[in-house]
């Protein structure tokens, strides 16, 4: 898989748990245009190698994390804060 690394690190020998699909795996390694990486850092788009998982296993918006420390799970809801910056017109209840 390829991807950001938004938090954290990512590295060999990690295992990590995809989310939603619920995919649990080793990464082999870590690397970044065609080199290899000790680890991922926040802001790296890095891409790794796992172990035993197909392609039909994950798909693209899967978050990767720490099996190990609160691995990534689904939730049925959640609240955010949105900034909306230059919208032309006005945004209000409703609006889609």
């Amino acid at each position: 898989p390829v991807g950001r690394v938004e938090t954290g690190t990512i590295k060999a020998g990690m295992v990590v748990t995809f989310a939603p699909a619920g995919v649990t795996t080793e990464v082999k390694s870590v690397e970044m245009h065609h080199e290899q990486l000790t680890a991922g850092l926040p802001g790296d788009n890095v891409g790794f190698n796992v172990k035993n998982v197909s392609v039909k296993e994950i798909r693209r918006g899967n978050v990767a994390g720490d099996s190990k420390q609160d691995p990534p799970k689904g939730c049925e809801s959640f609240n955010a804060q949105v900034i909306v910056l230059n919208h032309p017109g006005q945004v209000g209840a409703g609006y889609a």
